[in-house]
């Protein structure tokens, strides 16, 4: 096949979980190629940590719509067959699907030995990219056997989705903050500064209920923003979380936003981990806080507030190198509890990735 051939309508399928390096590389040679590029997320069973949606969304981010008008992303098929069902009945079941969606591709782009085989059962070319994989060294079933260690791999964006976070909460004067960003050196990560503290300085200490729901708002942001940074390395540290915020706005407002309310309860999934810096330091005043006294009562507001919403904590208490080895020894806990992508067996549209 010439190598400047060029065709009008592309096909590429495959798992893109998760969607890495590889998969770009060989979408982006497709669209060079193809007037039009279809891609179809394909996979049964599905993957519970990464389901085809999330999948396709990833897609949708790193190839953007007003970027790549050409690329068309395909739906989910009803039934298809289990990922270790024989080749040719996953090759008839494209072609039934694909004509039924009457889907009319005239070249199937892969990285794969099935590519030949998939090409002649749909009557069309095959062009192959990459197949000895010397550009990019990597495949999905390395990624999904250690998502951290093969994170270079990964978009930023996709990697967003398996940063796990890790919130610190407590009282004023309990070193979360001090905690926080010496935790994210210490793990060699990134982390969110408490949001709240910058608008009650700005406020010069006179807060409405609307500033309350503005210092959630802008931290959940800050977050988000954070989890889509290069550099993240399994972990992004958190300075307080939005339920802290809204009793917060109950003692100095005496109410809060229903907004503020429901971020307060997304909360209770937000964060992998939790941990409650105890208020067994020596109070520091500095100009801004209460005093010891009200700190204990803010204390045990936050620890109630967790135990009615069953928000599993870790208390790390002690000085800071205790505490930072309290957080190490229980995250490193919880990944050799088996925390992780579920494998799946690899056949035909489903084997080394890319796709």
């Amino acid at each position: 096949m010439p190598e400047s051939q060029h065709f009008r309508h592309g096909l590429i399928v495959g798992k893109f979980a998760p969607l890495h390096a590889g998969h770009e590389a060989l979408i982006r040679f497709a669209l060079s190629r193809c007037e039009r590029v279809s891609v179809w997320v394909y996979s049964r069973p599905d993957f519970p940590a990464m389901p085809s949606p999330v999948r396709r969304n990833w897609l949708r981010e790193v190839f953007p719509a007003h970027l790549f008008p050409q690329l068309i992303l395909l739906p989910d098929a009803p039934n298809p067959p289990l990922n270790n069902a024989p080749d040719a009945e996953h090759q008839q079941y494209v072609k039934t699907v694909l004509d039924a969606w009457n889907v009319r591709p005239d070249v199937v782009v892969t990285s794969e030995a099935y590519g030949p085989l998939l090409a002649e059962r749909l009557n069309i070319a095959h062009l192959p990219f990459d197949p000895e994989r010397r550009q990019t060294p990597i495949s999905g079933t390395a990624i999904r056997a250690d998502i951290h260690a093969s994170r270079h791999f990964l978009n930023p964006l996709v990697y967003a989705h398996f940063v796990e976070r890790v919130a610190l909460v407590g009282a004023e004067s309990t070193g979360k903050s001090t905690l926080t960003a010496v935790l994210a050196g210490d793990f060699g990560t990134h982390f969110v500064r408490e949001y709240g503290r910058e608008v009650y300085e700005r406020e010069d200490g006179k807060l409405t209920p609307e500033h309350f729901l503005e210092i959630a708002l802008s931290h959940r942001a800050l977050e988000d923003e954070a989890a889509r940074m290069p550099g993240l390395n399994r972990y992004l540290f958190v300075d307080t979380t939005a339920a802290t915020t809204l009793m917060w706005s109950y003692l100095l407002c005496r109410t809060a936003l229903p907004e503020l309310h429901a971020l307060a309860d997304d909360a209770r999934c937000r964060y992998s981990h939790t941990f409650l810096c105890a208020d067994d330091l020596a109070h520091e005043q500095d100009g801004w806080r209460s005093n010891t006294e009200v700190r204990t009562v803010q204390q045990a507001f936050i620890m109630q507030d967790m135990a009615t919403r069953g928000v599993r904590s870790h208390e790390v208490g002690g000085e800071l190198t205790a505490r930072i080895r309290q957080v190490r020894a229980t995250l490193e806990a919880a990944t050799l509890d088996g925390r992780g992508v579920q494998e799946l067996p690899l056949t035909f549209l489903h084997k080394e990735a890319p796709p």
